[in-house]
């Protein structure tokens, strides 16, 4: 006698077309997991230039600080909706979507690193 079945969630996922390889189900996961260390790492960086008074200035760190933040918690959000977007793809066989989390993330660290390395050179 097995455990009763339950409905898996996020329900417009998984209710979707036919069940895919688990082996790519698995991959999309890791991709989704590798999305949220990235960004458990913008959070660390942003707790570490607070924690460490970097840069001197207060208003310049403030907004470097909540930048950070910003960032990792949009990067938690878009890697979940394309775990699920890539999922629902691979249920329906139809084309991958298109990838623009790394564009911003790319954006987001490339201004963040120039106003830190102007800061810090400056200061």
């Amino acid at each position: 006698m097995g455990a009763p079945h339950r409905p898996r969630r996020p329900s417009f996922v998984y209710d979707a077309g036919d069940e895919p390889d688990p082996r790519f189900s698995l991959a999309n996961e890791r991709t989704f997991l590798a999305w949220v260390r990235t960004a458990l790492a913008m959070l660390a960086g942003a707790v570490a230039l607070h924690s460490l008074e970097l840069p001197a200035t207060s208003w310049l760190r403030a907004v470097i600080v909540v930048a950070l933040l910003v960032v990792g918690a949009s990067c938690t959000v878009l890697a979940f909706v394309r775990w699920a977007r890539v999922e629902r793809a691979m249920r329906l066989r139809q084309p991958l979507p298109h990838f623009s989390l790394g564009w911003l993330l790319t954006a987001a660290v490339v201004v963040i690193s120039v106003l830190l390395a102007i800061t810090l050179t400056v200061s």
